[in-house]
Formats: C-alpha cells, structure tokens, sequence
C-alpha cells in the first residue's frame, strides 16, 4: 500500500502540532516544508520525532556541493527519513548529498521539476524552446539516481515512467495529488490518489486536500480509500 504523508504547511511550530492532533491516529508521516522550517528550524522536527512520527525534510536543497554535503549531515542528525535535494544541482552536487546520507538511515531524494511548472515555464526557465515535461524528469532522475540518491520526487504524471525506467525499488514521491472536487492552488501537474498509485507512486504528498478541511482525519481516510483502488494496477 502506498504511504501518504501529509504536508504540515502552516506557518508555525503550534499549527503543525494542532494539525497532527487533529489527524491523531490517520497520520504517522509528516512532511516538513521550507516555510515551516525557516521559521521553526530544527526544533520542530525534534518535536515531531518526539511523538513517534516520521519527517520527510522537504527542503530542495541546491547549493555548492560541500554545503549540501554538511546540510544533509545536519539533516540525518535530526533522524529524518526523507530530504530531498534538486537534481538541477548537478551530479557532483548530488554525490557530494549521498555520501553524507549514507551512514545514516536517511533517503535521499532528488527533486526533478516542481508540480508548479507547465512546459512553457519549464522552457522559459531552462532556455529553451521547447520542453518535454517527462523526459527531462527521466533525464534529471536517471542523472540523481547515478550520483547516489535514493529516489525521486516528481509529479504524478510522470511517475509510470520512472517507474519503468527506475525498476520497483526506489521511493518515487508524488506530490500534486488532488481528488476530484479539490482545487488545484498553484499545482499545475496533478492527479488523484489512485492514478499516482496505478502509475507507480509508492508515497503520496497531500496538503491542503487534507489540511484545509473541516474534518481532517475523514478526509486522510477519503485519501487513502482512493490510493488503494489504484494498488496492484500498474502493468
């Protein structure tokens, strides 16, 4: 069954305690973004640890490799599962991100091209004429995966052919998920539980589908209702 981790995208160390509080027993994964841990730092992964919950450390790291490096040392000092650096960053950069990684239980994911991107910006950013979302996140991926990382983060859409590409092993992280009556934000390659699921994903990122309702644990049961009607599709 594919894990869900919920994003605790709420601007405070208090928020994200209040928020798991109200998931109480639907939740075990947490995700800790950029803006929470800017304005927290370290302390509420400590706190989140403490309650027995597993953190993926969603920070994009990108920097010059020996930064990175102590970065993700800093990171697995903290008992992180996941962290998640971009394959952008280039191969030595990654390299440099998995040695750091390896003594420790942490996994190391390489962020191929944000959910938020169409096409269109992607080119415009990567000066290009023309970009195929799909093979520049194979691309970027196969690239990660040969510098050491552990898995992937990338849009659902492109995740039946990362897992073709990849084989059933590495952690392929969704995030973009929306059910049918949700509204998309600022994600723009999205898709549903079951059709992340069906196409190989085997953790599922939900935020504002599951922390902006009025009944969250509820809607953490709707989520996983519908990743497991996508189990055992793919092929």
């Amino acid at each position: 069954m594919a894990e869900v981790i919920v994003a605790l995208d709420v601007p405070s160390r208090d928020g994200a305690h209040e928020l798991v509080d109200r998931l109480g027993d639907e939740v075990d994964f947490v995700k800790v973004g950029l803006e929470l841990y800017t304005r927290e730092g370290p302390e509420v992964v400590r706190g989140l640890r403490s309650r027995g919950l597993r953190v993926f450390l969603d920070l994009k790291l990108h920097d010059i490799p020996r930064t990175v490096e102590h970065a993700v040392l800093a990171s697995a000092a903290l008992e992180v599962d996941f962290l998640t650096v971009h394959a952008t960053g280039g191969r030595r950069m990654v390299e440099a991100a998995a040695r750091a990684a390896e003594a420790s239980g942490l996994r190391l994911l390489a962020v191929t091209a944000l959910t938020s991107l169409s096409a269109e910006e992607l080119a415009e950013a990567w000066g290009r004429p023309t970009v195929d979302p799909r093979a520049e996140v194979l691309r970027l991926a196969r690239l990660a995966m040969d510098a050491g990382a552990a898995g992937v983060v990338s849009s659902p859409l492109e995740a039946r052919a990362l897992r073709e590409a990849l084989g059933p092993t590495p952690p392929i992280v969704t995030p973009g998920i929306r059910l049918a009556s949700d509204s998309r934000h600022d994600q723009v390659r999205v898709a549903s539980p079951a059709e992340a699921v069906a196409a190989g994903a085997d953790h599922l990122v939900v935020g504002r589908s599951v922390t902006a309702h009025a009944d969250p644990r509820q809607a953490m049961r709707e989520i996983r209702r519908h990743a497991s009607e996508g189990q055992g599709v793919l092929g």
